[in-house]
């Protein structure tokens, strides 16, 4: 007698995703492999979807790097109990931003765009404008000496990010490290001074030190 066949499998729906899933799944490709390893073609199929079941949810990568930076600072952003003096309260927000960005750098590449930005985060850039206009600066002036705050804050993650992979990747002596240890002290008397323990200063961590010297130059004249 004949066998009876085997049910034809139906295609169907992919499974339905959500956008916390989504969120998860996009949030782990950025922290394992960088921010531009992430697309929606990679999302879904790391989610076992596919991209348009993901427009459900998401408009583009850009939207979707929104909602990681949303997602980030509701998560560690902590606001801080800020003191009295407004120099003082400068220093403490730009500090948490600091602390936060500093544990998951990829979100600074993301902000460093300069067009894309976390509205869970702008309390903390009310905090440094209004401290830098209750010190003296006009509003504008103000929005020029946070950018500057932003930039110092954001080139120190970036740089001692970069520095911190590429010394992951390669315990051999930097090229730095080799050409500082051939300094002639005749042409460059002021490094060859320092040479031998140049990466152990410049590996210091001096952000607080750094910001209060910058916020107090953006201030000097008031």
């Amino acid at each position: 007698m004949p066998q009876p066949s085997a049910p034809r499998k139906t295609l169907g729906r992919p499974p339905r995703i959500s956008l916390e899933e989504v969120i998860e799944t996009a949030r782990r490709i950025v922290a394992e492999e960088g921010v531009n390893r992430l697309t929606m073609r990679r999302l879904a199929a790391e989610i076992g979807s596919t991209p348009m079941a993901l427009y459900h949810h998401v408009r583009d990568k850009e939207e979707l790097l929104v909602l990681l930076l949303d997602d980030y600072a509701t998560r560690t952003l902590r606001r801080p109990e800020l003191p009295a003096h407004p120099r003082e309260r400068i220093v403490a927000a730009a500090a948490a931003i600091h602390e936060a960005l500093a544990a998951c750098p990829w979100i600074t590449e993301v902000l460093t765009a300069d067009d894309l930005m976390s509205t869970s985060a702008l309390w903390f850039v009310e905090q440094i404008v209004d401290g830098l206009v209750e010190c003296g600066l006009t509003p504008e002036q103000a929005v020029r000496g946070y950018r500057a705050i932003w930039y110092y804050t954001a080139g120190e993650i970036m740089v001692r990010a970069t520095a911190a992979r590429r010394r992951a990747d390669d315990d051999r002596a930097t090229y730095r490290e080799r050409v500082f240890a051939e300094l002639d002290p005749d042409e460059l008397p002021r490094l060859a001074q320092v040479a031998d323990h140049w990466a152990a200063l410049t590996a210091e961590d001096t952000y607080v030190e750094g910001l209060r010297a910058l916020v107090d130059g953006l201030l000097a004249t008031r």
